[in-house]
C-alpha cells in the first residue's frame, strides 16, 4: 500500500459513535464540501469523512485519469485506489474510529474509485453505495502486462464480506449498463452481496436513489 501523508485535503465531521462512518467521494469537478451535504440525507447522525480527489482534468478535481469519456487509465485507477486505502488506514487511526463500520458513498467518478477500493482493498472498504458508477477496472482483451496484473488482483479478491448498492439510470451514456452489468457479475462471482436499482433517466442522483440508499443503510 502506498505511503500517505496526513496533509491529504479532507473534511471530517464527528457523529454518533453508534452510526456508521460515511466515506463521501465526490464526482468530477466536485470537492469534499460539496459531497458532504449528501451524507446528512443518508444518515444525519453519521460520522463523515470526505477526502478530495488528487487527480485533475482541466482544473477539475478527479480521483484518477481517464483516456476519454468512459475509458479509464486502469493503471492510474489502481494506483489511486491504493493511495486512498492508505489514507483510510491513517484516518481510522488518527480519528480513533476503531472498528466502526465504514461505508463508501460515491457519485460518478467518486463511485468508481469507491468500487475500485472495494475490489482491490475489501479489508479497508467492504460496503459501497455507488451513484451512477460503472466497472472501474474492466481489463480489455488487448490489455498491457500491467493491466493484466491489475485484472489478476481483482480476480483474486475475496469479497464474501462485501456488499454493494448500485444505483444507475437506464439511459446513462457516462455509465453504460453493459459496464454496470459486468461489474455486478464480477462482484457476485467473488461472493459480494449486490443490490442493483435501475431507474429511468441518465447520469445523476435522483430522489429515488437517495431513498434506496437510506433503506439499504438501515
Amino acid at each position: 500500500m502506498s505511503d500517505v501523508t496526513p496533509d491529504w485535503p479532507h473534511l471530517f465531521r464527528a457523529g454518533s459513535p453508534d452510526a456508521p462512518v460515511l466515506l463521501m467521494l465526490h464526482g468530477t469537478g466536485g470537492d469534499e464540501q460539496q459531497i458532504s451535504g449528501l451524507a446528512a440525507a443518508l444518515n444525519p447522525t453519521a460520522t463523515v469523512l470526505a477526502p478530495r480527489g488528487r487527480a485533475a482534468e482541466n482544473g477539475m478535481n478527479r480521483w484518477f485519469r481517464r483516456l476519454s469519456e468512459g475509458v479509464f487509465d486502469t493503471e492510474d485507477v489502481a494506483r489511486r485506489a491504493d493511495d486512498l486505502a492508505g489514507f483510510l488506514v491513517w484516518a481510522r487511526d488518527y480519528y480513533e474510529l476503531g472498528d466502526r463500520s465504514l461505508v463508501a458513498v460515491g457519485f460518478s467518478n467518486g463511485a468508481n474509485i469507491a468500487l475500485a477500493l472495494a475490489l482491490l482493498h475489501p479489508e479497508v472498504v467492504a460496503r459501497v453505495i455507488a451513484f451512477s458508477g460503472m466497472h472501474p477496472l474492466d481489463v480489455s482483451a488487448d490489455a498491457s502486462e500491467v493491466e493484466r496484473a491489475i485484472g489478476a488482483r481483482v480476480a483474486a479478491s475475496e469479497l464474501a464480506a462485501s456488499a454493494a448498492l448500485l444505483l444507475n439510470g437506464h439511459s446513462d451514456p457516462m455509465a453504460p449498463l453493459a459496464s454496470v452489468q459486468s461489474l455486478v457479475e464480477v462482484l457476485e462471482a467473488q461472493g459480494a452481496r449486490v443490490q442493483q436499482e435501475l431507474r429511468a433517466g441518465g447520469h445523476g442522483i435522483a430522489e429515488s436513489d437517495v431513498a434506496a440508499a437510506v433503506a439499504w443503510l438501515a
